[in-house]
C-alpha cells in the first residue's frame, strides 16, 4: 500500500520519513511531484487540507499533508501561515534574518511552532493541530534542522532546535506532535 507525502520540500519528506516509518510499516511512503497546489487557507488546517486533497485527486492515492510555520504572539501570531514566503524570498536565512529583526527590542520572545497535519482518501479528511511552544532566541545558532529552528529555542531546553539532533526535534517537535495525533485516524481508515 502507498500513502503520498504531499509536499515538494525534500526537508519536510525525510522528516515525516522518519517520523512515519515505525507507525506505519508496511505503507510506502512515496513523495509527491504533482502540481502545486495554491495555498490560499487562512490557517494551517485550511492549507494542509488543500495540499492533501490535491495530491489524493492527482495520485489517486490516500495523502497526508503538512502545513506549519512559527506564530509569534507579540506579532500577532506572524509569520503564522506565512512563515514560509515570510521575507518573500522562500529562503530560510532570509525569513528567519527578518523575525530576528521585527523581534529586536521586542522582550515577549514567546513563540510557538504550529503543525496542522492532513489525512484525506477520497471523502475521508482528517486534521490535527500540533503545538511546540518556546521562545525565539536573539541570533541564530545550530546548524541542524531547517526554516526557523535556528532562532527556535524550544521550552525546557537551554538550545535552539538547530542544535538538537534530528531524532531528539522528531521527538518532541510540532510535526511529531501533529502526526502522533493522526496516525491512528490514517491507521484505522486504511484498515492497518
Amino acid at each position: 500500500m502507498k500513502l503520498v507525502l504531499a509536499t515538494h520540500n525534500a526537508h519536510k519528506v525525510e522528516e515525516l520519513r522518519r517520523i512515519l516509518a515505525r507507525q506505519l510499516e508496511g505503507i510506502d511512503l512515496v513523495g509527491y511531484d504533482g502540481p502545486e497546489p495554491v495555498e490560499d487557507g487562512e490557517t494551517f488546517q485550511e492549507n494542509a487540507l488543500i495540499k492533501a486533497r490535491a495530491a489524493n485527486l492527482h495520485t489517486g492515492l490516500p495523502a497526508i499533508a503538512d502545513d506549519s510555520g512559527i506564530s509569534i504572539p507579540a506579532l500577532g501570531g506572524e509569520p503564522g501561515i506565512h512563515s514560509a514566503r515570510y521575507a518573500g524570498t522562500r529562503n530560510d536565512r532570509d525569513n528567519y534574518e527578518l523575525l530576528l529583526e521585527r523581534m529586536r527590542g521586542v522582550s515577549d520572545r514567546a513563540a510557538n511552532f504550529m503543525c496542522a497535519a492532513a489525512f484525506v482518501n477520497g471523502d475521508t479528511e482528517h486534521v490535527e493541530l500540533g503545538v511546540w511552544p518556546g521562545t525565539v532566541l536573539e541570533e541564530a545558532s545550530g546548524t541542524n534542522g531547517f526554516g526557523y529552528d535556528p532562532v527556535f529555542r524550544p521550552e525546557g531546553y537551554k538550545v535552539a532546535s538547530a542544535e538538537l539532533t534530528a531524532d531528539e526535534k522528531n521527538a518532541i517537535s510540532h510535526r511529531s506532535r501533529a502526526f502522533a495525533a493522526l496516525i491512528p485516524v490514517v491507521r484505522e481508515r486504511l484498515g492497518l
